[in-house]
């Protein structure tokens, strides 16, 4: 794969986490370093070293970067819960701001060769048409700005610490491992797709929309969707490019086409009876459209998805839901 040995993926009991876990922990030794909140025990890889800890101590860090001798870093530990950023500002900055920065300064002197941080889509705001990773950053809620922020001192500390970087922004991830083994559990982050596997079993399903008078085709918000397994993807080549090229860079990481809510809705009501569609107020900080422009990657990397149909999509995530 890479000549890359000792890897510390922050999160890596979660969602996205175990899903490059499971893909790394048969060559490379992982150390998992989570918190368990929303993180969690079932989708720890067996065969990965877990330590439970949290990205705001920064002696423990450092320990298990001396300790383990790390040479990479996935740092995937965040709270992404747009509506809850708003409310608690001050547990996003600790966490997702300060934590970066923690984590950032635990590399000084150390093995540390490549940090690739999972950044959002929302850093860019509101846009018309794709957006390639140009385009000035306009977040547009608080979550959003700790995205930013957190790039921001992975990129100013790169030098000094004398690491490489892969900032990927992340359009909605969604789906599940073709192992049937991990999949996305945590509800509170308000996942279209994660919401609509939960209904999927139920005698009268029920999907809430969140506004529909957005300036978009039919009123509902547009997004990218990327299924989880395309992304791990990403992520084994981005930290292969940076670490064999010793450069580094930043992605998107979607398709490049955009579904509304709506549009997400029908592919499921096609296959599900008695559907209920719930129309409720716009929730703060949600943005009317953003997909990705993916010519960088596809260049960069000779990425080519594999799992880019959004029916599969929706099909693994149900799929997972009924294991639950």
């Amino acid at each position: 794969m890479f000549k890359i040995k000792n890897i510390l993926i922050t999160g890596g009991a979660g969602y996205i986490g175990s899903h490059i876990v499971e893909k790394l922990v048969e060559k490379k030794n992982v150390i998992i370093l989570d918190n368990l909140i929303t993180g969690y025990k079932k989708l720890i890889n067996k065969k990965a070293k877990f330590i439970y800890g949290d990205i705001r101590d920064r002696k423990k860090i450092s320990k298990i970067i001396k300790n383990h001798k790390i040479e990479t870093i996935i740092h995937l530990a965040a709270f992404l819960n747009v509506k809850e950023s708003e409310n608690n500002k001050k547990k996003y900055y600790k966490n997702n701001i300060q934590g970066t920065l923690n984590l950032v300064h635990a590399c000084k002197n150390s093995t540390v060769k490549n940090i690739i941080f999972s950044s959002s889509c929302s850093v860019y705001g509101n846009v018309k048409g794709a957006v390639n990773e140009k385009k000035k950053l306009n977040p547009q809620n608080y979550y959003a700005f700790t995205k930013l922020k957190a790039e921001e001192i992975i990129k100013r500390f790169s030098n000094k610490y004398k690491y490489q970087y892969g900032i990927l922004r992340y359009f909605n991830v969604a789906g599940a491992s073709s192992s049937g083994k991990i999949g996305e559990i945590e509800t509170s982050h308000g996942h279209l797709i994660k919401n609509i596997a939960i209904q999927a079993s139920k005698k009268k399903p029920i999907i809430s929309i969140y506004g529909n008078d957005y300036n978009t085709k039919d009123g509902t918000c547009i997004r990218d969707y990327i299924h989880v397994l395309d992304l791990v993807d990403i992520h084994i080549k981005t930290l292969k490019y940076v670490n064999t090229k010793s450069k580094s860079l930043i992605l998107n990481c979607g398709y490049g086409k955009g579904y509304s809510v709506l549009d997400i809705i029908k592919i499921f009501k096609k296959t599900t009876k008695n559907l209920i569609i719930n129309y409720k107020t716009r929730r703060i900080g949600d943005v009317d459209m953003v997909y990705a422009d993916v010519t960088k990657i596809k260049s960069i990397l000779k990425w080519k998805p594999k799992y880019n149909n959004i029916k599969k999509i929706i099909k693994s995530s149900i799929k997972w839901e009924s294991t639950l």
